[in-house]
C-alpha cells in the first residue's frame, strides 16, 4: 500500500484541497474566526502552528486543523461546542510524548492543556489524594508532594515532561508497576468536557444504591451513559472474562473490565473514571483529577545483573519476582553501545562490561525490606553465584542509582539517535506477556525478525512482561513500510498465543488501534463501538485511536472521518514518499549524516520540554511554547526542507524571526537531547544562508564584530563610557540598532589586559614542566581583566609558565549569529597563532567559557586540517585546566570561610565541563552549592537585543529563584554574559569570575 504523505483533513471541501495550504487555511477559516471569538486562550491556525502539532513521539505525522490553547476549563468548552457546530474533530493534548501517534490527529482541533492547565489545585496528605489541573507535568507533581512524602506512583520515563493528562489518557505507568500498578488504579474521580461542551463528572457511585437511582432516573447525558456502561458491562460478561489477559498492564482498548468492580465495603460501584483512563481522549476532554498517592520509601537500593545471553536474562524474570522487587527492568547491549557513544550517558555506560548482552536491574526499597543490603546481596547470590549472570553491580548510594536510572531512562530516545534512515521504530513494541512467557516470547520473536531479515534493541519493563522491542526498518522505502505491517501481523498474532496484550504502555493510537478487533474479538469490539457513542455520539473526539468505524457502521461512507478506520501504514511521518532537499551547507556535517540527517534526528520525544532539570531549552521553560523547543524548531526545520511549507520559507523574515532566532545557542539540546539534534548548528548554518541571500541588518553586523568594537571603546574610553549617558543616546540606540535601553552597555578600560600584561615580569622561569598560552577574550581584553590577572597570578603561583596571547576574536559572536565566513576567517587566524604553542607542548586556556566552546566543538565544523584537531583537542577552560592537571593542588590556600553558589556558563554544561570549577573551588576551601539554572538568558547579544529584552528577564527568573534559595554568600560564573545578566538587574548579585575566587583564597 502506497502511503500518502499529504495533509488529510476532514470535510469534502478540505479532501478537494488536500495538500495545499492556502486551500486549508481557506477551509478552516470560519472555525478559527469563531473559535477567537470564543475562547480567552490563543487560536493558532497558521502552517507553523499546525506543523507544530503535526507529530508526537511516534512515527506518525498529520496536520491538525489549527490549535487551541486555553486559559480555564471555560476555554476547553468553549472550543468544543465551537468545533462541534463546524463539525470539526476535537484532539487533546499534553506534552505530545505519546509514542503510538495518540495526538496525531488529521484535521483535528488540537486542544493543548501544557501551558495554562498546570495547576495542582488540592492536596490531602491525610487522604493521600491530590486534585490537579491535566496540564501538570508529572515531575513538577511529585516535586510539590515531597514536603508530604507522597508521590503519584506510576512513573513513566518521560516524567519530566510528560503531564498528568497526558498519562491520564494513555494509561500511563512506568519502571515500578510491578508494585504499584497502573494509572487507572490512582484515578478516584475526572471532571472532563464531553463532545457537546458539557462537564461530567466521572466518580465511583455504587449500583442500586439511592445515588444510583437518583442518577439513572434522570434523562440527561450522564444518567444515559452510567446505564450504557453497566448495560455494556453486564451483557459482556463472559467475554470480559475470557478476552482480557490476566497481566498487570494491559492498554489496549477500553477498560470494561475495570469499570465495575467490589469496593473495600463490599459493595458493587460503578466508575465512568477507569474508563475514560486510557481512553486516549475519545471519550472526554479531562479537565481535572483527583488522584490517589502513595507514600515515598525513604531508601533504596538497585542490583544490576550481567548476562551473556538475551534469553538468559528474560529466564530469570520469574525468579526475580520472587525476591519482592519494586522494580525489574531489562537493558540490552545496543542500549549499552549508543549509551557509550553519547555526551549525556557515556558516564552512566561505563561501569557495564564490555561482554554484557543484557542485564536485569532490580530496585529493592526500605518499605518492603528492611536490610537493603541483604537484600541487593541475596539477589547478587542467586543471579551470579547460583545463576547464569557473570557480574554484578549494586549501589546503594542515592546518585549512583540516578545515573543507572538515566542510562534506562535513556533508551527509547537513544536508539532513534542510530546512524542511516534505518530506525528502531515502535508500533508493536511494548506488547505484554506473562512473565513466566518471556523466554519462550523472546525466541520466537526472534525468529519472526529474521523471518523478516532485521533486528531489533530489547528493554524496558521485565517484571511485568512488558518488553520494547524495536525492530529496524527504513521507513522511507516502500517495502519496510510492507515490512512493518508483516511484522505487526505476526507479532500480534505471537502475542496472544501467549496469552498477551498488544499494547502494555504505550496504548493503542494509530499503531495498534486496528489491531484491537483481533484482541477482542467481535463482541467486544461491538461493546466498545457502543461505548464510544454513549460518550461521543457524533464519533468527534480524536477519531481513529482505540476504537474506529468502518463502512459498515455508517450509512454513508464519506461520514467516516480521516484516520478511520485505523492502518499502522497510514499518516506516516516518513513513508515511501517522503523527500527532502539537502541543502549546500558552510559548515560540515559529514558527522551528522548530513543537513536533513541532523533534523531528522528529532524523534518528538519532547525531552526538550523538560522544566527542572538540565539545560534545554531556556527559551521554552520560560514562554511554554511549543515553537521554543528544541523539537519545535526541528519540526519547523524538516517541514521546510520537505516541502511542507511553502518553497524557500527557510529564509523568510517570518521563520528567522519565530524559529531561529529565540534560539539562544545554549548548546543544551547537543548534550541534553539523547538523540543529539544540535540546533545550535543547525540555527548558524541556516541564519548565514539568509544572511547571504537578504543580508544582514546593522545591528547584528556590529555584534558579530564586538571585538573591533570594543577595541575602539577601549581607544577612546573614557569618553566610549561617557557616551550612553548622554541623554537621548540610549533612546536613540533603540531606535536605530535595536539595543535594548534597559542595558547597561560594557564599561571600556583604557588600559587592556594585554597591556597589563606586558607590562610585568613572569615569576615562572621559561622552561617549567606546565606552560599555558593564555587566550584573552573580547572582554577580560577590552572590559574586565579582573578575570585574567587571577587567572595568571593562580597559574603562576601553582608553578604554571603563562604566555598571553595575541588578543584576536575567536569568531564565537560571528558563528553564534550566522556569519560563518567571518567565523571561519577568525577560526584560522586562531588556529594559525594556538598550533605552533601546541605542538612546543603548551596548553591554551580561556578564561570565558564561549570561547573555549568554540574552539572546542564548532571549529572542527568550520575548518580541516590537523591543526585544528590538534589545538580544539587540546583547549581548556581556566578551571577545568586546573581540576585536570591538578594544578591547583600546588597552591597553598589559607583559611577561607565563605560558602559560593556557582552558575555555571551553559555551553560549559553542554560540553560536560562546568564540574571542574567546582571541584577547583571546595579544595581552595570554599563552601560551593552548584544550582541547576539552565542558561542565564543573556546568551551573548542576545539579551541585549531589545525585542529580546523581555524574554531574556524571564529566562532569568529561574537563576535569579535558584540564587535566591542557595546557601551562598556570594555568587560566581565563568560566563560574561551570566555576571552580566546577574548584575544587571536591581534584585541583581555581583558575581565575579570563580578564578578570582581562588585568587582571593591564595595564602
Amino acid at each position: 500500500m502506497a502511503t500518502d504523505q499529504t495533509d488529510r483533513v476532514p470535510g469534502a471541501a478540505s479532501r478537494a484541497a488536500r495538500g495545499d495550504a492556502h486551500a486549508d487555511a481557506a477551509a478552516y477559516a470560519d472555525l478559527a474566526a469563531d473559535l477567537r471569538e470564543a475562547v480567552d486562550g490563543d487560536v493558532r491556525f497558521d502552517e507553523y502552528a499546525r506543523v507544530l502539532y503535526a507529530t508526537d513521539g511516534s512515527i506518525y505525522g498529520a496536520k491538525p486543523a489549527g490549535v487551541v490553547v486555553p486559559r480555564d476549563v471555560e476555554d476547553v468548552q468553549a472550543a468544543v461546542r465551537v468545533a462541534a457546530d463546524h463539525d470539526a474533530p476535537v484532539l487533546p493534548r499534553g506534552a505530545g510524548s505519546s509514542l503510538a501517534g495518540q495526538t496525531v490527529g488529521p484535521g483535528c482541533v488540537v486542544l493543548d492543556a501544557s501551558k495554562h492547565l498546570n495547576d495542582v489545585l488540592d492536596v490531602d496528605p491525610e487522604a493521600k489524594q491530590a486534585t490537579v489541573r491535566p496540564g501538570v507535568v508529572q515531575d513538577d507533581l511529585d516535586a510539590h508532594l515531597a514536603q508530604h512524602g507522597l508521590k503519584f506512583a506510576p512513573d513513566p520515563a518521560s516524567a519530566n515532561r510528560a503531564t498528568i493528562g497526558g498519562g491520564i489518557g494513555n494509561n500511563s505507568t512506568g519502571a515500578h508497576s510491578v508494585r504499584y500498578g497502573i494509572t487507572d488504579a490512582y484515578t478516584d474521580s475526572l471532571r472532563v468536557v464531553l463532545a457537546d461542551g458539557t462537564l461530567f463528572h466521572a466518580r465511583e457511585v455504587v449500583l442500586d444504591s439511592p445515588e444510583w437511582d437518583a442518577l439513572v432516573a434522570k434523562d440527561d447525558r450522564e444518567a444515559h451513559i452510567y446505564r450504557e456502561i453497566r448495560r455494556l458491562v453486564e451483557e459482556n460478561a463472559d467475554e470480559i472474562d475470557a478476552r482480557y489477559p490476566e497481566l498487570k498492564r494491559c492498554v489496549s482498548g477500553y477498560n470494561l473490565h475495570k469499570a465495575v468492580y467490589e469496593t473495600a465495603d463490599g459493595e458493587t460501584a460503578l466508575n465512568p473514571a477507569k474508563l475514560l483512563v486510557g481512553a486516549e481522549g475519545t471519550l472526554g476532554v479531562v479537565v481535572e483529577a483527583t488522584l490517589d498517592l502513595v507514600s515515598v520509601p525513604d531508601e533504596t537500593a538497585l542490583g544490576v545483573y550481567c548476562f551473556r545471553d538475551l534469553v538468559d536474562a528474560v529466564a530469570a524474570v520469574p525468579r526475580a519476582l520472587e525476591l519482592d522487587p519494586s522494580a525489574v527492568e531489562l537493558m540490552d547491549d545496543e542500549v549499552f553501545a549508543l549509551a557509550a557513544d553519547a555526551p549525556e550517558y557515556a558516564a552512566y555506560a561505563e561501569p557495564i562490561p564490555d561482554d554484557c548482552e543484557a542485564a536485569l536491574m532490580l530496585e529493592f526499597d526500605d518499605e518492603r525490606h528492611a536490610d537493603l543490603r541483604e537484600a541487593v546481596g541475596g539477589a547478587t547470590r542467586e543471579f551470579v553465584a547460583e545463576g547464569a549472570a557473570f557480574d554484578a553491580l549494586e549501589a546503594f548510594d542515592p546518585d549512583e542509582q540516578a545515573d543507572l536510572w538515566k542510562l534506562r531512562k535513556a533508551a527509547i530516545p537513544l536508539l532513534m539517535s542510530l546512524e542511516g534512515d534505518a530506525k528502531p521504530y515502535p508500533f508493536i513494541e511494548d506488547a505484554s506477556v506473562p512473565p513466566e512467557e518471556l523466554a519462550e516470547y523472546v525466541q520466537s520473536f526472534e525468529s519472526i525478525l529474521a523471518d523478516h531479515d532485521t533486528s531489533a534493541a530489547y528493554f524496558a519493563h521485565a517484571g511485568v512482561g512488558t518488553l520494547h522491542v524495536r525492530p529496524i526498518l527504513n521507513l522511507k522505502d516502500g517495502q519496510g513500510v510492507e515490512t512493518m505491517r508483516a511484522i505487526a501481523d505476526d507479532v500480534t498474532d505471537l502475542v496472544l498465543e501467549h496469552g498477551g496484550a498488544f499494547s502494555g504502555e504505550h496504548g493503542d493510537g494509530l499503531a495498534r488501534t486496528s489491531f484491537n478487533p483481533k484482541m477482542y474479538g467481535p463482541d467486544l469490539w461491538a461493546a466498545f463501538k457502543d461505548l464510544k457513542s454513549a460518550f461521543d455520539p457524533d464519533w468527534r473526539l480524536n477519531p481513529g485511536k482505540v476504537v474506529y468505524r468502518d463502512e459498515g457502521d455508517v450509512a454513508d461512507p464519506s461520514d467516516l472521518r480521516e484516520g478511520e478506520p485505523a492502518d499502522v501504514r497510514e499518516f506516516l511521518r516518513y513513508g515511501a514518499a517522503y523527500e527532502t532537499v539537502e541543502p549546500q551547507t558552510e559548515l560540515d556535517f559529514a558527522d551528522d549524516g548530513g543537513f536533513a540527517h541532523l533534523v531528522e534526528l528529532c524523534n518528538g520525544c519532547g525531552t526538550c520540554r523538560q522544566t527542572d532539570s538540565d539545560v534545554m531549552c531556556p527559551t521554552y521553560r520560560a514562554t511554554r511554547d511549543e515553537i521554543e523547543t528544541t523539537r519545535g524548531r526541528a519540526n519547523l526545520l524538516r517541514a521546510a526542507i520537505a516541502g511542507d511549507l511553502p518553497e524557500n520559507e527557510l529564509y523568510t523574515e517570518r521563520f528567522q524571526s519565530e524559529v531561529l532566532d529565540l534560539c539562544v545557542g545554549c548548546k543544551g539540546c547537543a548534550s541534553d537531547c539523547p538523540t543529539g539534534v544540535d540546533l545550535a548548528k543547525l540555527k548558524s548554518e541556516v541564519k548565514h544562508q539568509y544572511h547571504e541571500r537578504e543580508g544582514a541588518p546593522l545591528r547584528d553586523r556590529l555584534f558579530a564584530d564586538v571585538h573591533r568594537l570594543s577595541a575602539w571603546g577601549s581607544r577612546l574610553a573614557p569618553v566610549s563610557n561617557w557616551l550612553p549617558e548622554v541623554p537621548g543616546a540610549r533612546w536613540l540606540a533603540a531606535r536605530t540598532l535595536g539595543v535594548a535601553p534597559e542595558r547597561d552597555l560594557p564599561t571600556f578600560r583604557r588600559t587592556t589586559f594585554t597591556d597589563w600584561a606586558e607590562a610585568r615580569e613572569p615569576s615562572v622561569p621559561d622552561d617549567p614542566a606546565d606552560r599555558v598560552v593564555l587566550v584573552p577574550d573580547t572582554f577580560t581584553e577590552f572590559t574586565d581583566p579582573a578575570p585574567g590577572k587571577a587567572a595568571v597570578e593562580v597559574l603562576e603561583a601553582a608553578g604554571v609558565r603563562v604566555e598571553i596571547a595575541d588578543a584576536r576574536p575567536t569568531g564565537r559572536p560571528a558563528y553564534s549569529l550566522g556569519f560563518l565566513d567571518r567565523a571561519r576567517d577568525r577560526a584560522a587566524a586562531t588556529v594559525d597563532a594556538l598550533a605552533p604553542h601546541v605542538r612546543d607542548g603548551w596548553t591554551p586556556v580561556f578564561v570565558e567559557p564561549a570561547d573555549a566552546s568554540v574552539v572546542r566543538d564548532e571549529y572542527r565544523d568550520l575548518l580541516d586540517g590537523p591543526d585544528v584537531a590538534l589545538v580544539s583537542e587540546a583547549a581548556r577552560g581556566i578551571t577545568e585546566y586546573l581540576d585536570r592537571e591538578r594544578a591547583d593542588e600546588r597552591l597553598d590556600f589559607g583559611d577561607v570561610d565563605e560558602s559560593l553558589t556557582h552558575h555555571g556558563h551553559c555551553n560549559q554544561t553542554a560540553l560536560g565541563t562546568d564540574h571542574h570549577a567546582v571541584g577547583v573551588l571546595r579544595r581552595a576551601g570554599y563552601d560551593v552549592d552548584p544550582v541547576d539554572a539552565t542558561c542565564c538568558g543573556m546568551a551573548g547579544s542576545f539579551g541585549y537585543e531589545r525585542e529580546h529584552y523581555a524574554l531574556s528577564q524571564a529566562i532569568g527568573d529561574r537563576l535569579f529563584e535558584k540564587i535566591g534559595t542557595s546557601s551562598g554568600d556570594s555568587v560566581v560564573a565563568s560566563g560574561t554574559s551570566c555576571r552580566t545578566q546577574l548584575r544587571d538587574r536591581e534584585d541583581g548579585f555581583r558575581a565575579v569570575h570563580p578564578v578570582e575566587k581562588v585568587a582571593e583564597a591564595l595564602a
